[in-house]
């Protein structure tokens, strides 16, 4: 396929939000192209829930779909790449991708490239990540219902986390890696609801391709768990935003208006990047918004 130079919109990241703004786009008759790098964050993820028509899938197989919907319409073109620089104002970026020897011009941009996680520097976490060690209920606390789980947390926040993961199993235990920052009316809180806090430092995670066998600490000991819920520090995955003058939240996300419009004129933004709402179905509702808008704004400017 040969890529065009000129385009309405270039929406950065081809996974859910970055695909669904572009079968807007599409079905809005305006010109655009996806570029995408091959890694979205749920790739480790064996099978995604809580988005109906597809729970239970396999996120590869929903975004195998997806593409293959999306590149049925005329004006929309995929390539695969990394977007390495980004210039320009509203109505005239220029980018440059990996592989390709011109910019790619275009009057709006998209970015949906969601956040990267930062791991912690523990044998076997991320080997786990998005498997048996989790980060939302309801994409993953139905199949770890009643079982022996973790939340990995310690700050103000975790009581609350306990008490909510709860819901879904009375096999709970709080992990603080290290001395516990709760206070004592906070612990006995939890300890009246039987859960018990240990703050022995972690050192490895046992497991069998991704799935916890147990949890090993600095003393010696181990515990055995099915599952662990982790809410884990992040960064943006793509800088360039940022580069080109985007704010970000006080929680490290994109800002933007409810139109999905970055503190940039011209330049969107959906998904991951922008909300603490980590789904599927989340993300393809502010891919559909985002490319509706963008269309919106493109028609207006004719």
């Amino acid at each position: 396929m040969n890529i065009n130079l000129i385009y309405d919109v270039v929406i950065i990241g081809g996974s859910n939000a970055g695909l669904s703004a572009a079968m807007s786009l599409g079905r809005a008759l305006k010109r655009a192209l996806i570029i995408d790098s091959g890694l979205p964050c749920n790739r480790q993820t064996p099978h995604s829930h809580n988005f109906i028509t597809h729970d239970g899938w396999r996120p590869a197989e929903i975004l195998e779909v997806a593409k293959n919907e999306v590149l049925n319409y005329d004006t929309v073109q995929w390539l695969s790449g990394t977007v390495t620089d980004v210039n320009g104002t509203n109505n005239d970026f220029r980018l440059w991708v990996s592989g390709q020897p011109e910019a790619i011009n275009a009057k709006k941009l998209l970015f949906a490239t969601g956040i990267k996680d930062l791991m912690p520097d523990i044998p076997g976490f991320a080997d786990c990540w998005g498997i048996s060690i989790i980060h939302c209920p309801y994409c993953h606390g139905y199949e770890y219902r009643g079982q022996v789980t973790g939340i990995l947390m310690n700050d103000e926040h975790a009581p609350d986390f306990a008490r909510f993961i709860q819901n879904w199993t009375p096999h709970l235990t709080l992990f603080t890696n290290g001395k516990s920052k709760l206070t004592p009316e906070q612990t006995q809180a939890l300890l009246a609801r039987n859960i018990t806090v240990v703050e022995t430092e972690i050192i490895c995670v046992d497991h069998v391709d991704g799935m916890l066998k147990q949890l090993r600490f600095a003393d010696g000991s181990t515990r055995a768990l099915n599952a662990l819920y982790a809410r884990l520090p992040f960064e943006q995955h793509c800088p360039i935003p940022q580069a080109l003058g985007c704010s970000l939240t006080e929680q490290g996300y994109l800002e933007i208006t409810d139109q999905k419009r970055t503190t940039i004129p011209g330049i969107f933004a959906a998904g991951d990047n922008t909300s603490p709402m980590r789904s599927v179905a989340a993300a393809v509702g502010a891919g559909n918004l985002a490319g509706a808008m963008i269309a919106h704004e493109l028609i207006n400017e004719q």
